[in-house]
């Protein structure tokens, strides 16, 4: 029998061996995963011995993390905006460079409706639903299992946000004020440079945005302008590197104010234009 001490620093261990980057974070989510436990519990009971059941469970996940799953598919969440969202392999595992979309949206959305395109877990509309006083909130992508996540985590979060099966604007009919997408962007050829968490358990279909990464890009910037209000705001992440080439793409679509903001390292995150 092992103590929760004693079943932490093992987990360690393994994630250190298998060269995982942030073992020790990524033990201890573990540990409180399996046994439901917070720090404060664990600081009261870390020499309390632990079932071999539970033990064994451990165990497995770390194993399974040593293999670089993905941390959230082991836990099956992750934290976005400060609320919780179930994920899975269907889905990309929502991101903290993704918050600062949320976040530029914020600024402008209140009293006005918003559409999502390649909506994933739901991650973003949701958020925006919870936080924004929307008029009216909707998630659209391609794929049914990722909007089956997205659906149950509006449901859990207890969000009104309608989602739409299709391919960007397929399904649309109507206009909003609004449109926003963190759509897939990575260049086909990077994919297989990508972490294997990354090339070998998220969806590829989230991932590859073409040869040049900006097939997406100019799918949306042309389609948007039928489904924009005048006046209307669309907002996209972008690559690190992809700021100039989404810039001449709303340009040369006719978008006004166009702007490429960077996230807190400096590198390009965000394009926002209105369409006048």
């Amino acid at each position: 029998m092992s103590t929760y001490k004693e079943l932490l620093q093992t987990g360690k261990e393994m994630l250190i061996k298998q060269g995982i980057a942030d073992a020790d974070i990524d033990a201890w989510y573990l540990l409180a995963h399996v046994f439901k436990i917070n720090r404060i519990d664990y600081l009261l009971r870390g020499d309390q011995e632990a079932s071999r059941e539970e033990a064994g469970r451990y165990i497995s996940c770390v194993e399974e993390r040593a293999k670089h799953v993905p941390l959230q598919h082991l836990t099956g969440t992750q934290e976005f905006m400060g609320l919780e969202f179930d994920v899975g392999k269907d889905v990309l595992i929502p991101r903290q460079d993704t918050e600062l979309l949320v976040e530029e949206v914020l600024k402008v959305c209140a009293e006005k409706s918003v559409l999502d395109l390649c909506t994933g877990s739901g991650c973003i509309i949701i958020s925006l639903a919870k936080l924004g006083g929307l008029k009216s909130a909707c998630g659209v992508d391609i794929s049914e299992p990722a909007l089956e996540i997205a659906k149950r985590n509006a449901k859990k979060l207890g969000a009104p946000v309608e989602f739409w099966l299709g391919d960007l604007f397929q399904q649309i009919e109507k206009s909003y004020d609004i449109i926003v997408s963190n759509p897939p962007y990575i260049r086909t050829s990077v994919i297989g440079e990508l972490m294997p968490e990354v090339k070998d358990h998220e969806p590829h279909l989230a991932l590859d945005g073409s040869e040049d990464g900006l097939k997406f890009y100019r799918s949306i910037a042309a389609g948007a302008k039928e489904h924009l209000c005048k006046d209307g705001y669309l907002f996209l992440e972008v690559g690190y590197d992809q700021g100039k080439d989404v810039e001449h793409i709303l340009l040369k679509e006719g978008y006004a104010e166009v702007m490429i903001k960077k996230d807190l390292s400096g590198q390009d995150r965000i394009a926002c234009a209105r369409f006048i």
